[in-house]
């Protein structure tokens, strides 16, 4: 097997695409894991491989490929027949193309919302003034969200317009499923689809947001399908989930 290098952090939800992907196609990886709170991100050998300062990352025969969805593609492309994630048809290629579009537009950025306020933002509150400002000034593709975010965690509108970004994406997430009939998002065939939104379900259970689907059992049903795949013990090993390394969100109330 060629050599792959995956640069990546344990709770990251874009490096627990990539890492399931690679479990999925039985793909050997030096894991490469990354402190992102000791700023291993923003070293300048690492900014050699991603010049976006974040995770995860792809080295394979000399290239650095960045980006989590066009990870997804790229093995996709190279490892077409071992567990083939990506349909043949165009039509249905373009439909996953469209879900994952959805995904990294809508619900994706949302949960990391109270992702920070919830469990990272007592980290940026240890800083000083001036070591937030240069933090969020190495990061250019966090810059503005981080600005926003400030070391008083981001606004009550903010975490509702977060929260109702997710209920969409939920909402979404179910008319797939009823229309494609599952266990998948397009049918039978687990896709690059699933991949995409599988982090941002499994953080939102994981940090007590699992109620916003409580009428919609085609969504419990999905993930619980994905907890009992063959990939799911290695890619979320211990200390992927913010309940593992934060305990008291495990005993946060119901928003």
């Amino acid at each position: 097997m060629e050599n792959f290098i995956l640069y990546n952090a344990s709770q990251s939800t874009c490096s627990q695409r990539v890492r399931y992907a690679l479990h999925a196609k039985k793909i050997t990886f030096e894991d490469k894991k990354l402190d992102l709170f000791s700023g291993d991100q923003l070293a300048p050998e690492y900014l050699k491989i991603n010049p976006n300062g974040v995770v995860p990352a792809l080295v394979h025969r000399g290239e650095s490929i960045t980006d989590s969805a066009v990870i997804l593609e790229y093995l996709e492309d190279i490892f077409p027949e071992v567990f083939p994630m990506r349909p043949k048809k165009p039509e249905i290629v373009a439909r996953v193309r469209a879900m994952m579009r959805f995904v990294d537009e809508i619900p994706g950025p949302a949960i990391r919302i109270p992702s920070y306020n919830l469990a990272f933002l007592p980290h940026f509150q240890s800083m000083t003034e001036d070591e937030f400002q240069s933090l969020c000034d190495s990061k250019p593709l966090r810059r503005e969200f981080l600005m926003k975010m400030g070391r008083t965690g981001f606004s009550e509108a903010d975490m509702d317009e977060s929260l109702a970004r997710l209920k969409r994406g939920i909402v979404r997430m179910a008319e797939w499923l009823n229309y494609s009939k599952g266990p998948w998002l397009i049918g039978d065939q687990f896709t690059i689809a699933d991949l995409a939104i599988m982090p941002v379900i499994i953080r939102m259970a994981d940090i007590n947001l699992g109620y916003i689907w409580d009428k919609l059992p085609v969504i419990e049903g999905w993930l619980s399908r994905i907890q009992s795949s063959e990939n799911y013990n290695a890619t979320f090993y211990h200390g992927s989930l913010l309940t593992e390394k934060y305990p008291h969100l495990a005993n946060m109330k119901k928003v």
